[in-house]
């Protein structure tokens, strides 16, 4: 019979005793081995429960990607959870994920995977804000406004601004430069029938009704972005109208009226060009209705069926 001798230096774990082995297992993870969970937790909350959110920076919602959305959402559910603050017990206000919100309500939803977050008034406008526009689904027209409102009402400077949502200056201000364009084409901006490559053009043409001139060309003509930039340097050649000779204080024309003004705005956005409206006190003055080519004028005749 061999008898095998084991060595009484190496203990085995039976010999250990239970302690020693639920020891072991309570030894801390290596720093390299631990893993930290940072972040609000996602909570199930009713949806009746949800405010929406008096900052939302979106503006427009197409009937047609919202229902679209609702569809998806019957099928699988929320994917991305909505974030919040608490407003009170049971309550909140939305932060983010409107679209979501509304979607879910249409699709019969009851309850929301929803990030509750703490925030006072301000906070929760830069929070909004800035997560709206790093998911990217805003129009430029939506971003060059929450831009502003992040400026003015979180009285970011363009440089902090820049930080925050991460872009450059200069990409902060092409958006904010939008903003300066007419009505028209601020809401083609919006509605996506011009491009921000189009728009980025037309900015830097100084008169607005060369501005609305271009824009009226690249819906016609359907330009490109290169052709357009091409327009708008061949208009920046043309030379300079004479300015007119300075008024005397006898003959000035009075200033008009607010009707008169509304008038002006309804012609300019029908003729795409800044009309003028000019009226004495008796009634009688003049229209005038500019033009930057022969192409503009023959387009400004086929509106009048001349």
């Amino acid at each position: 019979m061999t008898i095998v001798m084991s060595d009484p230096k190496k203990k085995t774990g039976l010999g250990r005793g239970l302690g020693a082995l639920l020891k072991d297992t309570e030894q801390p993870l290596r720093r390299e081995e631990r893993v930290v969970v940072t972040g609000p937790s996602i909570d199930m909350i009713n949806i009746d429960s949800i405010e929406m959110n008096p900052y939302q920076p979106r503006t427009h919602f197409e009937e047609e990607a919202l229902q679209e959305l609702s569809e998806s959402i019957k099928l699988h559910g929320i994917i991305q959870p909505i974030t919040v603050r608490r407003l009170s017990v049971g309550k909140y206000q939305l932060i983010s994920g409107e679209r979501r919100t509304q979607a879910s309500k249409r699709a019969g939803l009851t309850t929301l995977p929803a990030y509750i977050r703490e925030a006072n008034d301000q906070q929760m406008l830069e929070m909004a804000l800035i997560e709206n526009i790093q998911r990217e689904n805003l129009n430029a027209l939506e971003v060059a406004l929450s831009y502003q409102r992040l400026i003015s009402e979180c009285k970011l400077k363009q440089e902090e601004l820049g930080d925050r949502v991460g872009k450059k200056r200069t990409t902060v201000n092409n958006y904010l430069r939008l903003l300066k364009l007419p009505p028209d084409i601020q809401a083609a901006i919006r509605d996506l029938r011009l491009s921000m490559g189009h728009a980025r053009a037309i900015v830097n043409v100084e008169k607005a009704e060369e501005q609305l001139y271009i824009f009226n060309k690249i819906l016609s003509d359907d330009l490109s972005v290169r052709a357009t930039e091409e327009l708008v340097r061949n208009i920046g050649q043309k030379p300079a109208a004479q300015a007119p000779a300075a008024k005397t204080a006898s003959n000035a024309a009075p200033s008009n009226s607010g009707e008169i003004n509304q008038l002006q705005t309804r012609l300019s956005s029908h003729f795409g060009t800044k009309i003028n409206i000019k009226s004495d006190k008796i009634g009688k003055g003049e229209i005038k209705i500019p033009f930057v080519s022969v192409d503009d004028l023959n387009r400004i005749l086929d509106l009048l069926n001349l």
